[in-house]
């Protein structure tokens, strides 16, 4: 996207105006008499009309318009909210996403069909009477010739980009306006900001304008603005009404000599945010903004970031071959500036989660409705941040996993009723932080996994022998499987054993794992234990023969001394640790280290989820800031490691994945009991 590109700005912006306006019609479903979530559909149906035709997309403006002269009924009132309409609106959604996206690919008829369905639900609807109290006295405002109109902004609102002229001009389209400025809060000229509005205005408009007409020419700044609106016939003719906020039933007089309403209204509003924001330039308060920057660009500033770190690290090293003082000074200087650059360059890539999560509101929805199973869908934890990459990559194992919890999971309402279970199942999304993870959880409150079933099914296709002792966790993995699956038919869901291994292949492309818990009548939790960055990581270094490699530091639980027992490379595999027997790989055998090993070589015990394991090095050489390069294609058959890095004397290290040590064999079972081995202190 570029500043030269003005349409893709609109793309932009309607991406964001649409993924909203999902989410105010599913809110709408479940609380339908919610006037906000109405006005807020309404304004981004408003402002995507618009926009949609001052950038030449005249389909998207067409068809938007015929969406919003129906849904402005609900807004007046006229029509109520229901499940079918909400349907129908979210159908429009997904048309006007694809007129704007790809236009080609869909046919007017389309349109034109959801435009008829939601006229019928509309005019079904208003065409029912509604009951009117006989004491309701016909409104003043059905016999009104024309309004006195009070026009006050906040200072700030030149800053958000807004032009009260051209709303005014907008004002004198429904009718003949007799406009006149409010010169009291005018300052002198050596006072004046000309980043500050200070002028207020009275309008006299007549004709037969409707409240409703007048109040959309400011509906995207009615938040920065106090508006009033009296008809002609209803008040006296005064030389300069003072307009009160829109709250109050009638205009409240304010004597001639007093600060205006209008100032008076905005500056206790405004005060604090300019107090939270701090001065600017000149003592005056600095307005909060944002910027877009392209995702690309966000990628070559970690990448430049990376690279100081690597060279940073090549400073440290050179600055203690040398005994000046000056030159550690320095290096002390860089190490820090570069952590503080590096830490605020990752902030930037964090997004909170509950963007991603907002997206499968539409797909639970959709999948109630499909396999007629009622269900609620909670998320908790939405604040949580990951890096953007994570994210974007969590979205296709989210969806698998929340279609195989609503298709499989949940039971239809007649076995819930059964089990004694309410008929509406429930499915929960949740991410907290544990350390330097982010978990995330999808849980259902179904049937729970049949653990027979699942390994007979796994027999079945051989993989796994008849009568093999394996724990409930073994058996669960089969689920991962490629072509694995347990249902009896095969529907337009699932049933073809794909989806689950795209899962697993894709989390452990993230360096994360997955853990899953079940009781059985009472549901299935799958936790996604993911890194929260794929970039840069604190790794423990270690030496493994002449080698060197990095374990990421968030998998480290402790360090402790291979016992001098266990030190033959025949010697036992497993350690006491206080009590717990801990299995451990001797990464010198798996590497094929030639040379002699360390007389005192240590273990650092590793967890992968529940798993605990240690692994045995040479010597450990300390922490080490990680940037991570990946493996070329060459290398993508070799699964120890998830990536590599460069070391401040400028040769590469690898970075071991304990994830794959323990799923590809090489740790080894515990044997029953803790009888002759030797704990560790």
């Amino acid at each position: 996207m570029t500043d030269h590109d003005p349409r893709e700005v609109f793309l932009a912006e309607a991406n964001e105006l649409l993924d909203r306006l999902e989410t105010t019609l599913l809110d709408l479903g479940d609380r339908p008499g919610d006037s906000a979530l109405i006005d807020t559909a309404f304004r981004a149906l408003h402002t995507i009309k618009g926009s949609g035709a001052m950038f030449g997309f005249d389909r998207v403006a067409a068809f938007t318009h015929d969406f919003e002269t129906a849904f402005d009924l609900v807004r007046r009132g006229e029509v109520p909210i229901s499940a079918d309409l909400v349907n129908v609106s979210l159908s429009a959604k997904d048309y006007i996403r694809t007129l704007i996206e790809d236009p080609d690919s869909t046919a007017p008829v389309i349109g034109e069909a959801i435009l008829g369905e939601l006229e019928r639900l509309v005019g079904r609807a208003s065409a029912q009477p509604k009951p009117q109290p006989e004491s309701e006295a016909p409104h003043p405002e059905a016999a009104s010739e024309g309004w006195r109109i009070g026009i006050a902004f906040a200072p700030e609102v030149l800053r958000n980009g807004t032009n009260p002229l051209a709303l005014i001009d907008e004002l004198r389209d429904l009718g003949p306006c007799t406009v006149v400025p409010r010169l009291a809060d005018l300052p002198d000229l050596a006072a004046l900001d000309p980043e500050s509005l200070a002028l207020g205005w009275d309008v006299t408009l007549r004709g037969a304008a409707t409240r409703e007409a007048i109040e959309d020419v400011f509906l995207f700044v009615r938040d920065d603005m106090v508006l009033t609106l009296a008809p002609l016939d209803a008040l006296e003719p005064a030389p300069e009404p003072v307009p009160t906020p829109a709250v109050v039933a009638a205009p409240v007089p304010v004597p001639a000599p007093e600060r205006s309403a209008a100032t008076a209204a905005a500056t206790p509003a405004a005060k604090p945010e300019a107090e939270r924001r701090g001065p600017a330039r000149g003592g005056e308060p600095r307005a909060a903004s944002t910027m877009r920057v392209e995702a690309e660009r966000l990628d070559e500033l970690l990448d430049r970031v990376g690279e100081l770190v690597i060279a940073q690290a090549r400073l440290s090293q050179l600055a203690g071959l040398h005994t000046d003082g000056g030159l550690h000074t320095i290096a002390e200087e860089i190490e820090r500036l570069s952590a503080q650059l590096r830490d605020t360059t990752m902030s930037i890539r964090m997004v909170p989660i509950g963007a991603l999560f907002s997206r499968f509101r539409r797909l639970v929805h959709d999948l109630s409705g499909d396999l007629g199973k009622p269900v609620t869908f909670v998320t908790d934890g939405e604040e949580t941040e990951l890096d953007k990459t994570v994210i974007e990559r969590l979205a296709d194992p989210l969806v698998h996993l929340i279609r195989n919890a609503i298709d499989h999971g949940i039971e239809d309402p007649a076995h819930r009723a059964a089990s004694g279970k309410d008929a509406t199942g429930r499915i929960s999304l949740a991410a907290e932080h544990v350390g330097a993870q982010v978990l995330v959880t999808v849980r259902d409150d179904g049937a729970g996994l049949d653990v027979a079933r699942i390994r007979a099914k796994a027999e079945e296709r051989g993989l796994v022998a008849s009568g093999a002792v394996l724990t409930d966790q073994q058996v669960y993995q089969f689920l991962f499987a490629p072509g694995f699956s347990t249902a009896q038919q095969i529907s337009a869901l699932s049933g073809r054993g794909v989806g689950m291994d795209v899962v697993k292949k894709t989390i452990e492309a993230l360096r994360g794992s997955i853990d899953i818990t079940t009781e059985p009548g009472a549901g299935t939790a799958i936790v996604l234990r993911l890194p929260l960055t794929l970039a840069i990581i604190e790794g423990l270094l270690i030496r493994v023969g002449d080698g060197r490699y990095v374990l990421p530091l968030s998998a480290v639980e402790e360090c402790v001394e291979l016992p001098e027992g266990d030190r033959s490379e025949r010697g036992r595999d497993f350690l006491n640790i206080r009590g717990d027997l801990v299995p451990f790989l001797r990464l010198r055998s798996l590497f094929e280290a030639t040379d002699a090993p360390d007389p005192y070589q240590k273990v650092i015990v590793v967890s992968v989820g529940e798993a605990r394991f240690g692994l045995v090095a040479d010597q450990i050489l300390g922490n080490h800031q990680t940037v991570i390069k990946s493996l070329s294609k060459l290398h993508a058959d070799v699964t120890t490691f998830s990536g590599a890095t460069i070391l401040g004397d400028g040769t590469a290290a690898l970075i071991i994945d304990p994830a794959q040590l323990m799923t590809g064999g090489h740790i080894s079972a515990a044997p029953d009991g803790l009888r002759d081995y030797r704990e560790v202190a």
